[in-house]
Formats: structure tokens, sequence, C-alpha cells
């Protein structure tokens, strides 16, 4: 795997590594581009481990370049969004830093975090979220936003904004219900409730709950594999279908329906569709491009 150096990050350490924390706020976000058979996945991972990875100024800057550079790499084929502080998957927003906050700028920053969950959800290619440790208000806003969340069954999940005399303000209000149904998303919310990746997984709130391992990273290497599963698929046709679901589900069937035919036939004229039956008739592995 290769690091990559971008404006206001540093890529040195590996997860699962040791950690020795002196604080510098450029390691607020680590982004790695794996290669070798890894290639095309990219572990965007949070590393505030004296804030709890709670949701700074700056990390949002800088979460707002890593989504910027991934999305103008078009060898990208999914993106894990990870944690590289144990047993913290985001606590949501930094408290202390929103304490020195004026009035007036609550909003403006609010609205920026919001707009930066909105990019990661927009993004084309899949996302997962590995949760291996605790997601509370804006840091399960983040994972929801993702197209695929994967949590250790001793993470503890909620969005307990209602107990700040706040509401969920980054789309939790949004994108909960849509997952999980309108009433328990209702009830969720009202009651700030948390809930272990076990009853998450009941709930619906996560795609898979895995039991945490010894180095604290089971839901990372659960997400890692998925992703991995993902790599060999059309890059092209992986896009278009998250596309046609994304917009589908926010319409009527017919509507919906029309959807998948335009992306449909958006991926028709492809090299890589080409490719696809030539592989079936030679009874080979597709080497697929997206081109």
């Amino acid at each position: 795997m290769w690091w990559r150096q971008q404006r206001g990050c540093c890529f040195s350490r590996p997860i699962g590594a040791t950690r020795k924390y002196s604080y510098d706020s450029r390691d607020d976000l680590k982004v790695r581009y794996l290669d070798g058979e890894d290639a095309g996945i990219v572990v965007v991972g949070i590393n505030r481990p004296k804030a709890k990875n709670s949701i700074s100024k700056n990390l949002v800057n800088m979460m707002f370049e890593a989504v910027e550079d991934i999305k103008k790499n078009n060898k990208v084929r999914s993106v894990i969004l990870s944690s590289l502080v144990p047993g913290i998957f985001c606590a949501g927003a930094d408290l202390k830093e929103r304490a020195k906050m004026h009035q007036s700028e609550v909003g403006p920053f609010v609205s920026k975090a919001r707009a930066l969950i909105t990019e990661l959800d927009n993004l084309s290619v899949p996302t997962i979220a590995a949760i291996d440790g605790a997601a509370l208000g804006g840091g399960l806003e983040m994972a929801l936003a993702c197209d695929i969340r994967i949590a250790s069954s001793s993470a503890k999940m909620g969005l307990v904004e209602t107990q700040l005399a706040i509401i969920p303000g980054a789309g939790g209000t949004q994108r909960l219900p849509r997952i999980i149904g309108v009433s328990l998303a209702k009830e969720l919310i009202f009651t700030a409730r948390i809930v272990d990746g076990k009853e998450a997984s009941r709930l619906g709130l996560v795609n898979h709950s895995v039991e945490q391992n010894d180095s604290g990273d089971a839901a990372y290497l659960y997400a890692l594999e998925l992703a991995r599963q993902i790599n060999p698929q059309g890059p092209i046709a992986v896009r278009m279908a998250k596309l046609a679901i994304n917009q589908g589900i926010e319409v009527d069937l017919s509507t919906g329906l029309a959807i998948e035919e335009a992306c449909y036939a958006q991926v028709i004229p492809t090299k890589d569709r080409l490719e696809g039956l030539a592989a079936f008739k030679e009874k080979r592995r597709p080497r697929f491009k997206g081109e």
C-alpha cells in the first residue's frame, strides 16, 4: 500500500499499528490509497484520540479535501470510513470547540458539516462505514451517509442530540428514517437512545454486526473484505447501480424504473460490458478498466 500526502494531512501509520499520540492537527485525518490487489480501495481514518474523534472545524475541512480528491480519482472503486482510535468511531461534535463559538457561528458550522456529509453521501463509488467503537451524534450521521455500515457487536451508536436540547443537524432526521423507518427513527431520536452493534443490526441500522477482536478492528476487517468483493466488479456498473438506487428510492416506482433505464443505457456502450461478455465466452475472469 502507499500513503498519500495531501494538503493538511500526514499519512504514516497503518491501521492496527501501535499508536503514540502527540497532537498535530495535520494528523486529524489519515487517508490511505491501497495498492496491489487492493488497488482502488481508499481508507479514510479519523484520528483525534484526545478528542474522541469529535468533529472539529479542522476535521471538516480535511474531510472536504479528502472527498474532493476521491471524486477526482477515477481509479477509486470503494471507500472505507474508519477510525484510527481504539474504541471510538466518532463521538459527534467537538463540544469544547463548540462552547467557544459565538452563537452566530454555530449555524454556519453545522451547515458546513451537513454539506460535508452530503458530499460523502453523494460519492459515486460505494462507501462503507467501519464502526469499531462509539458513533454518537454527528459520528453516526456520517455513518448513515455511507452505503453500507459494519459495526462491532460492542460498538455504541445513537443520535443523542436531544440530550443537549438540540436536534440532529447533519442529516440524522432525514437519513435515519429512510434507513430504519419513521417510527423507529422517532423513538431513537426522541429518547436519545444508544444501541450496541447487535441491536443496531436487528433494527437495520447496520448491515452486519461482528464480534470485536483483540486488536479492536473487526468491523474494519469486515469492511475491507466487502471492499475486496466490490473491487472486481465492473466499476461503471457499480456506480450506475448506486445512482439508480439512490435516485430511484426517492421517487415513485414508475419514475424509478425510468431512472434505472437511463442508468442502464450508460453501461451499454462501455468497453467493460464487452469485456464481461468476452470473459464469459472465454471462461476467464474479466479485466475491467472502468471504460
